[in-house]
């Protein structure tokens, strides 16, 4: 299974779309609360090449975007091969 950590805050509606997705998936997933770690927002940005909006989200190291993005690859058939290559 694939490491997937994403980057949210509590009252971000974009946040809970993505994680009822990855849950919906079945997938395990590493949040990250930037409200609750405010310290880690400057990790995200630079991970997410100046990104500062939550969702972040990555997919074994590699950077997908946010809740838009996911659902994307979603309904282009692309997220499930990411999900399962790790």
């Amino acid at each position: 299974m694939a490491k997937i950590e994403i980057y949210s805050s509590p009252f971000c509606g974009f946040c809970h779309m993505a994680k009822r997705l990855l849950n919906k998936k079945g997938v395990e997933y590493t949040e990250i609360d930037v409200m609750a770690a405010p310290e880690r927002r400057a990790e995200m940005v630079q991970r997410a090449n100046g990104g500062r909006t939550v969702p972040q989200i990555f997919i074994d190291g590699l950077h997908v975007g946010g809740s838009d993005e996911l659902h994307a690859l979603d309904r282009g058939g692309k997220l499930d091969p990411l999900l399962n290559a790790g």
